[in-house]
């Protein structure tokens, strides 16, 4: 048995490659860049060793800095997690031959299934059914236009070496294939380095069912079931789910069989993947699922694999490097109830699910559910990597339960300011449909703003606001309210806040209040018995955090002056999100005219210049060169000419 580790990886699958490890009395190397210096995977490990800057491709894609900590501390072996390295038969190759246990495949089968039209060939060679396409050689764009028309569109272009939903167009008429097939090949060439493609016609209601298989090195090869990815944005899966809801035991067995078939063909040990497309227009059946790829390393979504069979796909993945035998045969594995897994990314699905970036000054991990993450609160979320915070993972007896139970838990994510992508996930999970079963890869298109989050507070948050800030000036601060029996907890009875401005001598207290969220002002009118009314908010160092169906805002005192009017019309300027300050072109009390530019803002790798409004004067300025902002910071004000 391995007894020394080191995962060249970072984030919720280090940790999770440590945590088995670690219950195997496996001793654990984290590597780590600039960026994860404090990470929580090089908190984790037993040893951590510094590989390179905070770009991936100095620090985690550098396989011979891999290699040198690996010997440096005396690890065994090398575990690749997924992504990165992990499908590299190059680096598997110079693992084996540093001496060192490559946990994973064979390189020749990395490289068997590396390519898709050659992988589909192989499929084709061995009875696995594959989509009908073209995976001809011969890539002139005529040849090309001319098997697409004899497919019938629409057709899917793909890159050979694509993956990650890369290099995937689709085309709906042959007017369009031209610029289609140069849009992925430009897209291909420069993500893969290799802009040749292949054609296949495209299901117009298609399922993502991909089944989960396990080889050893002395010939025995299972699956784990199947698992439904189908709900996808841009191609990325979001929701994922096992078993498939609507699949019947004959046309499982035969995906099923299909995928070990797969997996044999290619002398396929460790833990694997076979993806299939299938047709869900008329239901699922066996001869409507086709071959699509395989990935030949743990996917992210291996925890509801694990969840409905019982087994540790890490542990069995370090047992079979070992050299040791499967632990389970296929007659000893079965399905146990209904798994879910929710991705949870840091984006805002308000702006585009543009990337949010900053410090995780809230997270609560939530009971009762399985999270999988790489970060804890007070971590920083950076521009360098996935944006993926946690994976959300529920498992119930029945599909219904398990719905409800991952619906609960992500409306219940407690993350700010960091905005993320959980009253998205709130939404489609909540939906008729997808509760019903009734879903195919283009669900989330289809669904289009009713699965998105409001972009303004509701009246509820707005009050939790207002109740939040005035239990916090009236009682001193740190402030709790307990979500749980409305106790108010704090620091001795004080002034009340001067926002709440309807105290009268001969009539009951009309609480009119007024709160900036998120910078921009609202007046609210609160109940005479908010002393009493539990208030689900949380002080934070400007205000309060707010959440709601997994929902959240920063709130703040309005202030009398103005000086965080919520809108450009206001004559406020906020950071539209979190970055960095690296140009400011005037000083307080300079005179602006309308369009000018006040300062520029650096974030997500793009810049992005703020300007004044109208006419007028900088009455006030926040900002200076260099500095960081939080999204929604007052960074200036300008008052309107003659004010």
């Amino acid at each position: 048995m391995i007894t020394s580790l080191l995962i060249a990886n970072r984030g919720e699958i280090a940790c999770r490659v440590i945590r088995t490890a670690r219950t195997m009395g496996i001793r654990t190397v984290a590597v780590y860049s600039d960026a994860d210096a404090r990470a929580l995977h090089v908190r984790m490990a037993d040893e951590a060793v510094h590989i390179g800057p905070s770009p991936a491709r100095e620090s985690y894609l550098v396989g011979e800095h891999i290699i040198a900590a690996a010997k440096a501390t005396g690890a065994e072996a090398i575990h690749p997690g997924y992504g990165f390295l992990s499908e590299n038969a190059d680096f598997a190759e110079a693992v084996i031959a540093a001496g060192l246990v490559w946990v994973g495949p064979k390189p020749a089968s990395i490289r068997a299934m590396g390519l898709k039209d050659a992988a589909k060939r192989l499929m084709q060679q061995a009875g696995v059914p594959t989509t009908p396409g073209y995976l001809g050689d011969d890539q002139n764009p005529d040849r090309l236009k001319a098997e697409a028309d004899a497919i019938g569109y629409p057709v899917l272009i793909k890159a050979v070496a694509g993956g990650g939903g890369k290099g995937v167009r689709r085309v709906d008429a042959a007017a369009d294939f031209a610029d289609a097939l140069l849009s992925c090949q430009r897209e291909a060439a420069s993500s893969f380095g290799d802009d040749r493609v292949l054609l296949e016609k495209y299901i117009l209601s298609p399922r993502h069912i991909e089944v989960q298989v396990f080889g050893d090195s002395h010939g025995n090869v299972v699956h784990l079931f199947e698992r439904d990815c189908s709900i996808q944005r841009r191609h990325q899966k979001v929701i994922e789910e096992a078993p498939a809801p609507g699949m019947d035991p004959a046309t499982r067995a035969a995906i099923c069989d299909a995928a070990v078939k797969a997996a044999r063909a290619v002398d396929y040990v460790g833990a694997g993947t076979i993806e299939f497309i299938a047709d869900a227009s008329t239901g699922l059946r066996a001869d409507g699922i086709w071959f699509m790829e395989m990935n030949t390393r743990l996917q992210v979504e291996h925890p509801v694999t694990e969840e409905i069979t019982g087994v540790d796909l890490v542990e069995w993945q370090l047992r079979v490097a070992s050299g040791e035998p499967l632990p389970k045969q296929q007659d000893e594995l079965s399905i146990n109830g209904w798994a879910m897994e929710a991705r949870l990314y840091a984006e805002d699905p308000a702006k585009g699910f543009l990337p949010s970036t900053g410090r995780l000054e809230i997270f609560r991990e939530h009971e009762g559910v399985r999270l999988e993450t790489g970060v804890y609160e007070g971590a920083e979320i950076t521009g360098f990597y996935d944006p993926m915070i946690a994976k959300i993972v529920v498992h119930e007896e029945t599909r219904e339960e398990a719905c409800e139970a991952l619906a609960r838990a992500c409306a219940a994510t407690d993350i700010f300011p960091v905005k993320t992508n959980a009253p998205f996930l709130w939404r489609a999970l909540d939906d008729k449909d997808f509760r019903a079963g009734r879903i195919d890869t283009g669900f989330i298109a289809a669904k289009g703003d009713a699965l998105l989050p409001p972009a303004e507070p509701t009246d509820d948050m707005l009050k939790q606001a207002a109740a939040a800030l005035l239990v916090q000036e009236y009682y001193g601060e740190p402030t709790l309210v307990s979500p749980e029996d409305g106790d108010l907890l704090g620091a001795p009875q004080r002034e009340p806040w001067r926002g709440a401005i309807g105290f009268r001598l001969n009539a009951a207290t009309n609480l009119r209040t007024a709160v900036n969220v998120d910078g921009r002002a609202h007046v609210v009118d609160l109940p005479a018995d908010w002393r009493s009314a539990p208030v689900v908010a949380e002080p934070v160092d400007d205000g309060v955090a707010v959440n709601d169906d997994g929902l959240s805002f920063l709130a703040a005192p309005a202030r009398v002056s103005g000086a965080a009017a919520g809108t450009a019309a206001d004559g406020a300027i906020l950071s539209p999100m979190p970055g960095r300050v690296i140009a400011v072109e005037v000083a307080a009390g300079d005179s602006v005219t309308k369009g000018q530019k006040l300062l520029t803002l650096e974030a997500m790798k793009m810049e992005h210049s703020l300007v004044a409004p109208f006419d007028g004067t900088v009455a006030e300025l926040n900002a200076y060169a260099g500095g960081q902002v939080s999204e929604g910071a007052l960074l200036a004000r300008v008052e309107r000419a003659g004010e």
